[in-house]
């Protein structure tokens, strides 16, 4: 059942299995484990950027295609919700009717650039992307009449996912029984769901041609393989998940403007989390985004309290100071980079397969006795 599930794409290491059950049972026991809004807040955060990472290795790290428009597909996402809830009111089919815009938009777009920018040699289709979203982002700025403009737009969600909404008066382990707390499990299953999804994508034949482009794409090409169809299905598929991040995203904030889900920092965060957790494979999304969202939030707090242990010590505590918490961030990510090149993922697996390796001609196979 579970290697169904997963697809037979197994962990292949103890260590692995460990972090990804550990990140995996504390998302789900968030809101009971760890009280407070903020950590809630995390944790919804962390369950949209494991979607987003993972639809933006579907691209990069399995098809070995570097595109900068991706945060355009996730607002693409966000804006439909954000809309739709905006001009059809706080209900179902208004959820239901804004992300199946927000999916055909993206399948449009998507195909459109995977079509006319494909062809092109990788540099060139980069930038393409990138001048995609940023057109896009100085559009959604000056629709105002429709996006909200600069103030993007707030809306109000179904009844029952309201905060306002309490199932119990009786608070059960301490946790209120709202509309907030049923919307993070929302997010939850759908998370679980299309993770689950990517796996079986990569997993299946198509996802192992995709891979055989990334190695050798004249090769590829050569047997027999039409590389622009598998490259556009492949650039059409990541896009929808995307998309679907982003209503995610606007479900939980009940908000959307600009610099919520087309920010260029945004793409920023997501590549620095795929080199973090490692390229071509879904789990890495999962550590990836885990660690950079956790650290991203919390770090100011911890660098708070070392500055304050260590006021004996002006300069020392200047240093720990929480203003320069992006300095911090941008050294552990140096650290991550140089000790985990392959990604964190990458890095385990090949610390099993190393250790699984046979030894060479002449290699003693166990260590000879001390004399």
């Amino acid at each position: 059942m579970i290697a169904r599930l997963l697809s037979n794409d197994f962990p292949r290491n103890r260590i692995l299995a460990v972090l990804l059950l550990v990140v995996v049972v504390t998302l789900a026991l968030t809101p009971f484990v760890i009280p407070g809004i903020k950590a809630l807040n995390v944790a919804a955060k962390v369950l949209v950027f494991i979607v987003l990472v993972a639809s933006f290795d579907l691209l990069l790290g399995y098809t070995g295609i570097v595109s900068f428009a991706h945060t355009m597909f996730f607002g693409i996402g966000a804006y439909g919700v954000a809309i739709a809830f905006t001009r059809l009111g706080p209900t179902w089919p208004a959820l239901a009717a804004g992300v199946a815009a927000a999916l055909a938009l993206s399948f449009v777009l998507a195909l459109a650039i995977g079509l006319f920018s494909l062809r092109v040699r990788a540099i060139f289709f980069s930038m393409i992307t990138l001048a995609f979203a940023a057109a896009f982002q100085t559009l959604a700025s000056q629709l105002s009449e429709i996006t909200g403009g600069e103030d993007g737009l707030t809306f109000k969600v179904p009844s029952v996912l309201s905060p306002s909404h309490e199932f119990s008066s009786e608070p059960f382990l301490g946790v209120s029984l709202d509309g907030r707390l049923l919307t993070y499990y929302l997010l939850f299953v759908t998370a679980l769901v299309l993770v689950l999804a990517l796996l079986r994508i990569v997993n299946s034949p198509f996802g192992r041609v995709l891979q055989a482009i990334r190695e050798n794409e004249f090769r590829a090409e050569a047997i027999g393989y039409r590389v622009v169809v598998y490259r556009t299905t492949s650039a059409i598929l990541s896009a929808l998940f995307a998309t679907l991040a982003g209503a995610m995203l606007a479900l939980w904030l009940r908000y959307n403007g600009p610099d919520t889900s087309l920010s260029f920092e945004i793409m920023l965060d997501v590549l620095l989390i795929v080199v973090i957790g490692g390229m071509g494979t879904i789990y890495g999304a999962v550590i990836g985004s885990g660690l950079f969202v956790v650290a991203q939030s919390y770090l100011q707090d911890l660098l708070r309290i070392a500055s304050e242990a260590t006021s004996g010590l002006p300069w020392l505590s200047a240093l720990l100071s929480p203003d320069r918490w992006l300095l911090w961030l941008g050294l552990l990510f140096v650290l991550s980079v140089y000790y985990f090149p392959t990604g964190i993922v990458g890095k385990l697996r090949s610390m099993r397969a190393a250790s699984k390796r046979p030894p060479a001609a002449g290699e003693p196979r166990h260590s000879p006795a001390l004399k």
